[in-house]
């Protein structure tokens, strides 16, 4: 049983009430959140008031929703009506929306208990969260190594116990990266599954809200309960999308999982080694494992950064100074103004790949970039589907190697772009994906490996997860850090 029915089973059975649940998890943070700097923002009075209403609600006999009363976090560029949502940018300083995002809407409506917003890498641009400018949440599994990026705060919450579940987004890795890190479970769902509505916009293109638990079945329950259709979303899919929970525990006797070479190629000999014995432990399940080559993949890289670069470019022209956020105190006009804002509000990184996608959309470069990236991305998409005529599932590391050490990204932000060399080729295609632990290295660090699938496919993908998680849960492993239940 995963950690959400465990929680409801005690709250409904009298074991403790929401509100005494919630306080325990409101002294986690304000005791671990020094060290695992996750949280940017917490929201006692909040999450109180909500569990009081579910305790009020258990009191009255009535059935609680699936996600009722469970403590969770949001990352901090999903929108949160009267919360401060800053994508932890000093521009976005003091902005809180006047309206919630879809998925948070869904969520508040069920009386999930929202702890508060959680740390990530300055608009969701890096790989270790600490482009922040809160500073970098670490990995619950040894502080001196970064939880990952750009969902790093819900990944470190999750993993440490200070949160039940929360929600990420995912532009070229964003949930499964630090999901690997911190050796927990992180799913990316097929472009248009979930929502987007009220995410603060990185590439549009490709970003994607998801779910990171610590177990597969969290997973399932959570994404069950947020793919829905908004039509405050034009990319939301509209066709009714197959519940994943009640399909978890199938048998995957012959399915065939694929492993594409140039997936193996430059990782680091100790994620290749459990990727490998994961694939015999399938074989043991009665799965086939199909091996197969995959060319275009080498394309992806560059593709995804400046087809990425190309949309944040554009989507974050809208920070100027006026309307909200940071205002630069001294300037002559409103060219200067607005110039000294930017200048001033955002990060290293974030104005580093602001000015590579202004240059690859720019006269006399849009054809020789932009335009090739979109028909190489249109390869890449026609890859994937002739793959999957052969095969039910793809089997590849989530990452190249481990998390690395805190301050190597911030030393060397270039190097660390290739730690998304296996995630971004899902983003660029729009498939479904799920990050698990899959093993540890020789400093106890996580190992992920994640299951790719067809688009729409979830059921499939968390069903091959969870059939995994089942035979190997010493690969699942508590952290020092929270609540435990």
């Amino acid at each position: 049983m995963g950690y959400i029915k465990k929680i409801q089973n005690m709250l409904t059975g009298g074991e403790i009430t929401c509100v005494e649940f919630t306080k325990k998890y409101l002294e986690a943070i304000k005791t671990d959140n020094k060290e695992l700097n996750a949280y940017v923002t917490v929201t006692e009075e909040e999450a109180l008031a909500t569990a009081q209403k579910v305790d009020e609600k258990i009191a009255r006999g009535e059935e609680l929703l699936p996600l009722e009363g469970v403590p969770m976090t949001l990352k901090d560029n999903i929108s949160t009506k009267g919360i401060e949502t800053t994508c932890c940018s000093k521009i976005l300083s003091g902005y809180k929306p006047i309206y919630n995002a879809t998925v948070w809407d869904i969520l508040k409506n069920q009386n999930a208990v929202l702890l508060g917003k959680t740390n990530m890498d300055e608009f969701a641009m890096g790989s270790s969260c600490e482009t922040s400018c809160f500073g970098g949440a670490m990995n619950p599994h040894n502080t001196c190594y970064v939880s990952g990026g750009s969902s790093g705060g819900v990944a470190s919450a999750v993993a440490g116990d200070i949160a039940v579940f929360g929600l990420g987004s995912d532009t070229g890795g964003s949930i499964r990266q630090p999901a690997s890190f911190c050796g927990i479970v992180g799913l990316k769902p097929t472009y248009g599954a979930v929502s987007r509505y009220g995410l603060v916009a990185y590439a549009s293109s490709l970003d994607q809200i998801g779910p990171i638990t610590k177990t597969v079945e969290d997973t399932a329950i959570v994404f069950d309960n947020i793919s829905v259709y908004d039509k405050k979303d034009s990319t939301s899919c509209n066709k009714n999308i197959s519940p994943t929970v009640d399909t978890l525990n199938k048998d995957i006797k012959g399915k065939k999982i694929g492993i594409a070479r140039e997936y193996l190629d430059g990782v680091r000999d100790d994620v290749k080694e459990s990727i490998l014995a994961a694939a015999e432990k399938y074989k043991e399940l009665g799965a086939e494992i199909v091996y197969f080559d995959l060319p275009a993949l080498k394309f992806a890289l560059p593709v995804y950064y400046i087809l990425a670069c190309a949309e944040a470019s554009s989507n974050l022209g809208r920070y100027d100074g006026i309307r909200y956020g940071y205002k630069t105190e001294h300037y002559e006009g409103t060219h200067d103004m607005i110039c000294r804002t930017r200048s001033e509000g955002f990060g290293d990184e974030v104005k580093r790949r602001i000015l590579l996608g202004t240059y690859v959309l720019s006269a006399g470069y849009y054809d020789a970039y932009y335009k090739k990236a979109q028909n190489l991305r249109g390869t890449i998409i026609k890859a994937f589907e002739d793959a999957f005529e052969n095969v039910d599932v793809i089997l590849a590391p989530t990452v190249p190697m481990t998390a690395f050490e805190k301050g190597k990204a911030t030393s060397d932000p270039v190097e660390t772009y290739l730690t998304d060399i296996c995630t971004v080729p899902i983003n660029i295609a729009g498939l479904p994906s799920v990050s698990i632990p899959c093993g540890f290295n020789s400093n106890g660090m996580p190992i992920g490996m994640q299951i790719i699938g067809k688009k729409f496919d979830e059921a499939t993908i968390l069903n091959v997860a969870y059939k995994y998680e089942q035979v190997c849960p010493e690969n699942f492993k508590d952290t020092k850090w929270g609540v435990k239940l």
